[in-house]
C-alpha cells in the first residue's frame, strides 16, 4: 500500500478552489511522543465551529501526511469551510496495535485542548479517514464514547479497512486480475504487520466490523466504491450501525481504479465525495448530540 504524493493543490485559490487556504505544519502530542500534523483552513478571520480530524491511509504500515494532501485542501475549501487537522500515527513497523489507535485518541484529546491554536471554537469535532485511517476514525469514535471524551459529532469513513479476517465477498471475489489481487495481498500484509497477535484480530478496536457494541456512536457517513475489495465490509459496517440505532448514510461511488497509484486518495478528490461529506455535515445540525464529555 505504498502510495506516492497526491498531486492536488498548492495552497492557492486556483489549485484548491475559490478561497485561499492557510496550510501549516504542526507537532501534535501522541500517546507516547510527538506526531506530525498539518492544519488546513480558509485564510479568513475568525474561528470555525467545525474541526475535522483526518487519519491517512497506508495499511497501518506506511503512509504520511502528503498522501491525502490534495483531498484535504479541497475538503477545507468546501463543506462550510471547516478547519481540517491531518495527523500521523505510529506505524506498525515501529509498534503494532494498539499504538495507532491510542495515538488517534490522543490526537483528539490534543485538539480539544488546543482549540485556540487551531482556530476552532470547540463546537463540533468530526473524525475521518481513508482505508487504514478509516479504521482509526471508526475506532476512535468508539474510544471517545467508551472513555467519555472528547465529544465526537460525526465520523466519515472513506473506503475503510474494518475486517482483519478479510472475509467479505468483495474481498474474496473481486480480485479477478493481477492488479486487484495485489490490493488483497497488500491488505493481508498490512494486517499481518498491524496485528501480529492473532487474538488481537477480534478486538473491537482492531476490527470494528466484529464489534457487538455499536450503540451510542456518532452519526456516520460511509463511502465505498463499486470495484474496491473493501466495499462489502464498509457496507456491512453501515448496516450494523443502522441496526444499532446509529444515524448512518452509506454510499457506493463509481470505481476507484485501484490499479493506479494512490487510487484511493485520487478517488477521494472527486466532487462526489466532497458533495457527500458536505451533505452529511449539513445534516448534522438536526442530529441529536452524541454521548461524550
Amino acid at each position: 500500500m505504498n502510495a506516492p504524493l497526491a498531486q492536488h493543490g498548492s495552497g492557492n485559490p486556483a489549485a484548491s478552489g475559490q478561497h485561499e487556504l492557510a496550510v501549516r505544519e504542526l507537532e501534535i502530542a501522541g500517546f507516547e511522543g510527538p506526531l506530525a500534523g498539518r492544519l488546513y483552513r480558509a485564510a479568513a478571520d475568525g474561528r470555525r465551529d467545525l474541526l475535522i480530524v483526518f487519519f491517512h491511509g497506508g495499511g497501518f504500515v506506511d503512509g504520511n501526511l502528503d498522501e491525502a494532501d490534495g483531498f484535504l485542501r479541497r475538503l477545507a475549501d468546501a463543506s462550510g469551510y471547516p478547519v481540517v487537522l491531518s495527523s500521523t500515527y505510529t506505524l506498525a513497523p515501529v509498534k503494532p496495535f494498539p499504538a495507532a489507535v491510542e495515538d488517534a485518541h490522543a490526537v483528539l484529546e490534543w485538539a480539544a485542548r488546543n482549540k485556540a491554536a487551531l482556530g476552532w471554537t470547540g463546537k463540533r469535532m468530526l473524525v475521518a479517514g481513508i482505508e487504514a485511517g478509516g479504521n482509526l476514525a471508526a475506532v476512535v469514535a468508539m474510544m471517545a464514547r467508551d472513555r467519555g471524551a472528547p465529544r465526537v459529532a460525526g465520523q466519515v469513513l472513506i473506503m475503510p479497512m474494518l475486517d482483519p479476517g478479510l472475509s467479505t465477498c468483495s474481498m474474496r471475489e473481486l480480485p479477478t486480475c493481477v492488479d486487484k489481487a495485489r490490493v488483497v495481498d497488500d491488505c493481508v500484509a498490512a494486517y499481518r504487520g498491524y496485528l501480529p497477535h492473532v487474538a488481537d484480530r477480534s478486538h473491537p478496536y482492531a476490527s470494528p466490523l466484529q464489534s457487538s457494541r455499536l450503540k451510542n456512536l456518532p452519526p456516520a457517513l460511509i463511502l465505498s466504491t463499486d470495484d474496491d475489495p473493501l466495499r462489502d465490509e464498509a457496507e456491512a459496517y453501515g448496516k450494523k450501525l443502522i441496526s444499532a440505532g446509529v444515524r448512518t448514510t452509506v454510499r457506493r461511488l463509481p470505481p476507484a481504479r485501484l490499479q493506479e497509484p494512490n487510487a484511493r486518495n485520487e478517488c477521494a478528490c472527486t466532487g462526489d465525495v466532497l458533495d457527500e461529506i458536505a451533505n452529511f455535515i449539513a445534516g448534522l445540525d438536526g442530529a441529536p448530540a452524541p454521548p461524550g464529555g
